[in-house]
């Protein structure tokens, strides 16, 4: 038996980033958003949503750039407060104690504390409602070189513990289920 719910969002869990915009020190913010992910891969592209109420609307709108920070357990603090602060009173880097370092394409930072920076630059906003989608090219990806596997040349990013978001709580990833095609992979010996 299947209760049935008024529609909604019920796809989780979500990554739970922190996107960092702007141009300028002064004017550098961090937002917390769920609502992102891949839909290209050549050329690379990737999306977030935000609602255009937020600060962090303005400035990503005005620039055409942000930088999507994957999260870990030890960074659930600061996404949790990036995500619930608005920029507009306050300097989320000094407040958080994140560090604002630069990239290497697009004018907005990286924050160093994270294991993956993904720079984007906008290619379209989409209206969809409470929401606004940016479809956003993929323009260099920064990795922690502490997590590269020196023997496979893998990026063990489970090691980081990458945070995610499901129905209103945080969670940290890492009990590994299966690998791709694991179900179809025959066996050694047959």
């Amino acid at each position: 038996m299947k209760a049935v719910w008024k529609p909604g969002t019920m796809i989780y869990p979500l990554p739970a980033v922190m996107v960092s915009c702007g141009a300028e020190p002064d004017y550098y913010n961090i937002i917390t958003v769920s609502w992102t992910g891949t839909i290209c891969t050549d050329p690379a592209m990737c999306y977030i949503s935000l609602r255009p109420c937020r600060h962090s609307y303005s400035i990503i709108k005005e620039t055409g750039e942000y930088v999507i920070n994957l999260t870990t357990g030890r960074l659930a603090r600061a996404a949790d407060w990036c995500g619930v602060k608005s920029g507009a009173s306050c300097n989320k880097f000094r407040e958080t104690g994140l560090t604002p370092v630069p990239a290497t394409k697009v004018k907005a930072p990286l924050i160093m504390e994270s294991p993956v920076n993904i720079e984007c630059m906008v290619k379209d906003i989409i209206e969809l409602g409470s929401h606004h989608m940016f479809i956003s090219e993929v323009v260099a990806v920064n990795a922690d070189e502490l997590l590269m596997d020196k023997r496979s040349g893998l990026f063990r990013l489970n090691d980081a513990m990458p945070l995610c978001y499901s129905h209103g709580a945080y969670y940290e990833i890492g009990k590994l289920a299966g690998s791709f095609g694991f179900s179809v992979k025959k066996k050694k010996g047959k």
